[in-house]
């Protein structure tokens, strides 16, 4: 019997014909690898829907193997199979069909590598025996068709069990169903990639077997078949069951608190009491205006008995001029461009409207419909700075799909989303609204200010063509119809209708995420702009309510704030309750955030009355006034400003760094605030108050509250030491006040 090893096959397809006549006369006849052996092609095998599955599943087109750019060895598959048809060029057709050998299939280089029969870097993918191998070796042995019209398509999975409650150590097994175009449906569960949230709290094995640790609470398992995702949120329940007579001691503000309660009780954990009045006299002005309280301020706040008085607050930092400023700071940073590249005057004219838009209280989907909709002079408007920026529909998609819908679909840029629905038709059919935008003057890499550059919607413009199979894109919204262009309407007018409707299910969604997770600390989908079945809110209700209550009020964003600081959820202590100290994701107790690096240098300005010093700023300028990050600050660097020639959005890093630790305790720049010979320190030195009295206003300087009895009684102490300064003294307690974490952070 003649067989031919892989290594032969080359030599063999180049340099003797007749082996290729051979291979074909032995495929035609169903010849098996013995040339004697029954075949087992009776039912046809589906490449789209069991060959592709498989080397799925064996991570044969996963990133670190043969779906690298470079590809792996001369062999380079789709990322997770996105493209059905170059994986199957490249495994049949690629390099004279060197893969494959119909000849003797169980000789081909796809299965003799993947067996580790032959050196394989990746080592063995399956064994021999598995339904994997018999599935592919089936399919060689039918000559390796691609599928035609006629097979069904995927169109979507299921899991089962839908809610899965175990107890700690227990397990249970998933089955997941997929379903396609003609109606039938396949158990697919061997077939599926899966993965936990939370592997310490449910781990899920290759073929769908779940297994809880030893701790309690709720998981989050993906299932993913061929790009169709679905979710299984496992739950280990509480010891004790916990009822609304739990609750009964817990505020309930407004409806918010209604749905974290409900999920609180379901997981078995107790919210953390109210945080004290100092505390949310101090946070929720950091928060929403970017500034401490002053002495003055604080010393009112918390002498004033009436049980209003929080709300009050609220109403009234909410109309303090400082808003403006700091919220524009936050959208700064997600929609800034880089002024080298964009220009220094577009740039500022983007920072002047943004401001202008919150001094305003500009509704969200004005703002927004004014940002993706402008045309005319990067030297006149601001929004054109947006446009000038992301030039590029490509860009503009990406863009817009991360910052304003929530949906990170940048991966489909290249290829299907590995984790998610979106495909590459979907990515550049949201690009073709920005397909027909014209413009002259100036473009990008401008010095200083340039020349204006015009921008206007041209109708005849030839629009987005897909980079694969260069189609004309019509223009379609995420998940939704296409939009096909309108003679005389810009397709930019029709994407933003479509985005405010009160049914979408992005927009609201995705700006309530982001401003709540300004205030609590973290989103209700975490991270803010990563909606995907794959990564669901930790609680759908509260998410949908929000959003709901948003488009309500005609996307009035202080509506919202004010709603978010009143509830019990944002006044809740940052002490944590014996039933929440491992929860971070279910709001039970405040989280301590990091002062962003424009609000905790106005707050070292604000304590030691001596502000820093900003080129194009005239004096006195607050850190939250700078629009340029190449307005230098190392202070602002340190603490995690972000570098606008980078790709944004730039999302703060909130954790704490070694140099900030350091920058704090040794900065000749905070030296020189404290020394400063007009600052407020200086004016404590020359204060003929009493040591107990200027320690107090100290404190609230600082913390917004009193200082307790032993930090009165040692602050005394070291500003009374016989001998010492008192200049030095009293720079001393405010440096070492400036360097502790309440300070710092926002509690």
């Amino acid at each position: 019997m003649l067989r031919f090893t892989p290594e032969r096959q080359f030599l063999k397809a180049s340099l003797f014909p007749l082996a290729g006549l051979l291979c074909l006369l032995a495929t035609i006849l169903g010849a098996s690898a013995s040339y004697g052996e029954s075949t087992e092609a009776a039912t046809p095998v589906s490449f789209l829907n069991e060959i592709m599955p498989r080397l799925t599943k064996a991570g044969c087109n996963a990133g670190a193997c043969h779906s690298k750019p470079e590809g792996q060895n001369n062999f380079k598959l789709s990322v997770f199979g996105y493209d059905p048809q170059l994986d199957f060029n490249e495994i049949v057709n690629d390099a004279r069909g060197r893969r494959v050998f119909f000849a003797a299939p169980e000789e081909s280089l796809l299965l003799q590598k993947a067996t580790g029969k032959l050196p394989h870097e990746g080592g063995s993918r399956f064994s021999e025996d598995s339904e994997t191998y018999k599935t592919v070796l089936n399919w060689l042995r039918q000559g390796a068709p691609f599928d035609g019209p006629e097979v069904p398509r995927l169109s979507g999975i299921t899991v089962n069990p839908g809610q899965v409650v175990l107890e700690p150590g227990a397990s249970a097994s998933l089955k997941v169903t997929a379903s396609f175009s003609d109606g039938s449906t396949r158990d697919v569960t061997a077939m599926t990639l899966y993965a936990s949230n939370d592997k310490d709290l449910v781990s899920v094995g290759e073929t769908g077997e779940l297994q809880a640790g030893k701790n309690r609470g709720e998981a989050v398992v993906v299932a993913n078949y061929m790009g169709a995702v679905a979710v299984v949120r496992p739950v280990i329940p509480p010891h004790k069951r916990l009822s609304d007579a739990d609750f009964k001691a817990a505020p309930v503000q407004n409806e918010a608190d209604r749905f974290i309660y409900k999920r609180l009780e379901g997981l078995g954990i107790l919210p953390s009491g109210l945080c004290s009045d100092a505390e949310f006299l101090r946070r929720s002005t950091l928060d929403c205006i970017g500034r401490l309280p002053t002495v003055e301020e604080a010393t009112a706040f918390l002498a004033d008995a009436s049980p209003h008085k929080r709300s009050q607050w609220i109403g009234k930092i909410l109309a303090d001029p400082n808003y403006a400023d700091h919220w524009a700071v936050k959208w700064g940073d997600l929609i800034r461009p880089n002024p080298v590249r964009v220009g220094v005057k577009p740039v500022y004219l983007l920072d002047l409207w943004l401001r202008d838009a919150f001094r305003q209280n500009l509704p969200y989907d004005v703002m927004v419909r004014e940002l993706l909709t402008a045309q005319g002079s990067s030297h006149k408007s601001g929004p054109v700075a947006v446009i000038r920026d992301k030039r590029e529909p490509v860009d503009a998609s990406g863009f817009v799909s991360q910052i304003f819908l929530g949906v990170r679909m940048e991966c489909a840029k290249c290829h299907h989303h590995p984790s998610e629905k979106w495909t590459q038709e979907d990515y550049f059919q949201l690009a073709a609204f920005f397909g027909k935008l014209r413009s002259r003057g100036q473009g990008i890499s401008a010095p200083i200010s340039g020349e204006a550059e015009i921008w206007w919607y041209d109708a005849s413009g030839k629009g987005v063509t897909h980079p694969i199979s260069e189609a004309v894109m019509v223009p379609k919204v995420p998940d939704g119809p296409e939009i096909p262009y309108v003679e005389g309407v810009d397709p930019r007018k029709q994407l933003v209708e479509w985005m405010v409707r009160p049914e979408n299910p992005f927009f609201a969604r995705a700006i309530v995420n982001r401003i709540w997770n300004e205030f609590l600390g973290k989103g209700i989908v975490d991270p803010v702009d990563d909606f995907r079945a794959s990564n669901p809110p930790s609680n759908p209700e509260l998410l949908d309510w929000l959003a709901a209550d948003l488009t309500a009020h005609h996307y009035d964003l202080k509506h919202l704030m004010r709603t978010i600081m009143e509830t019990a959820a944002y006044q809740r202590s940052s002490l944590p309750h014996p039933s929440n100290t491992a929860d971070q994701r279910n709001f039970a107790r405040s989280l301590r955030k990091r002062l962003p690096a424009e609000v905790l240098l106005d707050a070292v300005g604000d304590l030691t009355g001596s502000r820093e010093a900003f080129g194009g700023l005239p004096p006195g300028a607050r850190a939250v006034h700078t629009w340029n990050h190449r307005m230098g600050s190392d202070f602002m660097d340190a603490f995690g400003r972000p570098n606008a020639s980078l790709e944004c959005p730039c999302e703060r890093e909130r954790k704490p760094t070694v140099v900030q630790s350091l920058h704090l305790m040794n900065s000749p720049a905070l030296q020189t605030k404290l020394a400063a010979p007009k600052g407020r320190v200086a004016g404590w030195v020359a204060s003929a108050k009493p040591l107990e009295e200027t320690v107090k206003e100290i404190y609230l300087a600082a913390y917004a509250r009193y200082p307790d009895p032993s930090e009165t009684q040692a602050a005394v102490a070291h500003l009374g030491r016989e001998g010492a300064s008192r200049n030095e003294s009293m720079q001393d307690l405010v440096w070492a006040l400036v360097n502790t974490a309440e300070f710092v952070f926002n509690h």
